[in-house]
């Protein structure tokens, strides 16, 4: 049963991870519901390196440019310390908005690098309760919802600046308390300081794979290794599936943005945040 289990908890992730419900708190209330036994933040952390490998498909073309245009901008910022001759300055032209994208992914990755290293075994064990992850759900709903109304939406990717990318991080670094949603949390910050739904999502994205990867190569030990819940082969099949669901989560979701709002999502996670809070409190599950 375990390669079964494994298949849906894939597909589970693959279909939340963009969007902004939480996939970890589905990798954690969904077994409970079908009484199998928690994933645990390993498993979760690697399937996790599917859905993001799906990003990195999905904006592989921007990926590439603001990969050469940050190395290109080193390059022309140590010919210009050097004195480098205007021909070979010329040769290293690059878009300086893509450059700087390169540098709002890194300094936004830091907060939750730090946090996320410093927190680890809080994430893995007390982080899991289903109290908090009914409350992040709720809490979080709600935020979301009044950033998606009171949001300007004005801006574009082009306005970021490095204060956005900073504030940005610090809300992504929230994603790592199950419930709150990665994506979830950093469109939110982003509708706040004004961008439109699209370009906050875009770059909650693009933020999001240095430090997911980095999680999920961190992990992979712990989730591979004899006695976890899953095993390798399982885990393995679960972050495969999840990349393909994934990379059609994202193309259905940069659509859906260019025409409607958050409010389905918002609904869907306060009310299973309260459906975990009714479970809870009727002795149903146990946190």
């Amino acid at each position: 049963m375990e390669w079964f289990h494994a298949v849906v908890l894939g597909v589970l992730q693959g279909l939340t991870e963009f969007l902004p419900i939480s996939s970890s708190a589905h990798l954690r209330i969904y077994p409970e519901l079908f009484g199998w036994e928690d994933p645990g933040a390993a498993f979760t952390a690697v399937t996790q390196i599917g859905t993001e490998s799906a990003v990195i498909l999905y904006f592989a073309r921007d990926i590439g440019r603001i990969v050469s245009a940050w190395f290109r901008s080193l390059v022309a910022s140590r010919d210009s310390r050097d004195g480098a001759s205007r021909g070979r300055r010329r040769r290293a032209t690059y878009d300086p908005q893509d450059a700087r994208m390169g540098w709002f992914v890194i300094i936004g990755t830091l907060p939750i690098g730090a946090l996320g290293y410093v927190l680890k075994d809080v994430i893995e064990d007390d982080f899991r309760s289903l109290w908090i992850i009914a409350t992040t759900l709720v809490v979080l709903g709600i935020i979301l919802g009044i950033a998606d109304r009171v949001g300007r939406k004005e801006r574009t990717a082009a306005d970021l600046t490095y204060k956005d990318a900073v504030l940005i991080g610090f809300a992504q670094a929230l994603a790592l308390i199950p419930g709150v949603s990665r994506s979830g949390a950093s469109i939110s910050m982003g509708l706040f300081l004004g961008l439109d739904r699209k370009a906050a999502a875009r770059f909650a994205f693009l933020l999001a794979i240095p430090a997911v990867l980095g999680s999920g190569v961190f992990e992979w030990p712990s989730a591979m290794k004899e006695g976890s819940v899953y095993g390798a082969g399982p885990t393995i099949l679960a972050t495969i599936v999840a990349f393909f669901v994934g990379f059609g989560v994202i193309a259905w979701l940069m659509s859906w943005l260019e025409k409607r709002s958050f409010v389905p999502f918002i609904v869907y996670r306060i009310a299973l945040g309260v459906f975990t809070f009714a479970m809870l409190l009727t002795g149903t599950w146990s946190a």
